[in-house]
């Protein structure tokens, strides 16, 4: 098949720090093509690819401080794809609804993975207007603030079989990967980790407009016992003999307030490593159900956490 994958401008694919959507469209792309198929991905200029590649910015946004209007980019690639629809037998777009009126007004079929949070309630009268258009979930839990979707199948995020292998380091901490936002409660897997007794790692992006959070709410946490901010990482960091962030960790800890809809690539790639440590409001009972060390808990509370953090070898 003649395949065109649209990925979001705001990283390359694959990422080269912080990106779960990106790093899935990477591995999406990469076997269509191992398969046989033709695929296209529209995606940054730095992205690495065995598809064509329509290079739509030289440079993935987040990382070009010449860039002052992302949305600008976006609407542009949107219009280049529809401009060679007529090229593909179906088009894949990882951009939520954006492409939602422009391409119900086309003939060539397309699909959209929806890989963010669907709960708010402007996302009522978008899902209301375009009841039509056909989308993926990546977890069931994602369909329920929005029924009246056109869900078509859940398919949960994955990642290659090899692409990960145990440590053999004596497990000495907890981990919180992924980015720092008000939504993903970092503070939260801070107190847990507190009352654990356990030490606390956390590699993740600051975006700029949680930058003021991160600096009123997040930083005067980091001076407790035990806890140590290390920042964005790529995939395969090693921080020295004894600090592996992606492999040696003692327990994954996420405590997202929202409920968090996909079955984020942070979660997935942890889930691969080490326990976890989740929400039954977000996606981890799904992630969990063949881990017999993944324990969802009903509830925030740090004491609801502590027991099983100290007792999980």
């Amino acid at each position: 098949m003649r395949i065109a994958q649209i990925a979001p401008l705001t990283e390359a694919i694959p990422p080269e720090l912080y990106g779960g959507t990106e790093r899935v469209v990477s591995w999406l792309t990469e076997e269509l093509v191992a398969l046989g198929h033709d695929v296209t991905l529209f995606a940054s200029g730095n992205s690495r690819t065995a598809a064509k590649l329509e290079a739509m910015w030289p440079r993935a946004l987040r990382l070009d401080d010449m860039v002052r209007d992302p949305m600008a980019l976006h609407i542009a690639m949107l219009e280049r794809v529809r401009r060679l629809a007529s090229r593909f037998d179906v088009l894949h777009f990882h951009l939520d609804y954006l492409p939602f009126s422009v391409f119900s007004r086309q003939a060539t079929p397309f699909i959209t993975t929806m890989h963010g949070r669907l709960d708010l309630p402007e996302h009522q009268t978008v899902f209301n207007a375009f009841g039509s258009v056909p989308v993926i979930s990546i977890s069931d839990m994602q369909r329920k603030p929005v029924p009246q979707a056109r869900w078509m199948k859940t398919i949960y995020h994955g990642l290659p079989a090899d692409l990960l292998t145990p440590g053999k380091a004596e497990p000495g901490y907890l981990a919180f990967l992924g980015r720092i936002a008000p939504e993903k409660s970092v503070d939260r897997a801070i107190r847990i980790a507190v009352e654990a007794g356990l030490p606390l790692k956390i590699a993740a992006k600051v975006d700029r407009v949680d930058r003021d959070y991160f600096e009123r709410d997040i930083r005067p946490l980091l001076d407790l016992p035990g806890v140590e901010y290390i920042g964005e990482i790529a995939d395969h960091v090693h921080l020295g003999p004894a600090l592996d962030a992606q492999v040696r960790t003692h327990h994954d800890l996420t405590a997202a307030r929202h409920r968090k809809p996909d079955r984020g690539a942070e979660r997935v790639r942890g889930h691969a490593r080490r326990p976890h440590h989740g929400l039954r409001r977000d996606h981890a009972p799904v992630g969990q159900l063949h881990r017999v060390r993944g324990h969802p808990h009903q509830t925030a509370g740090k004491r609801a956490h502590a027991p099983y953090l100290t007792r999980i070898p």
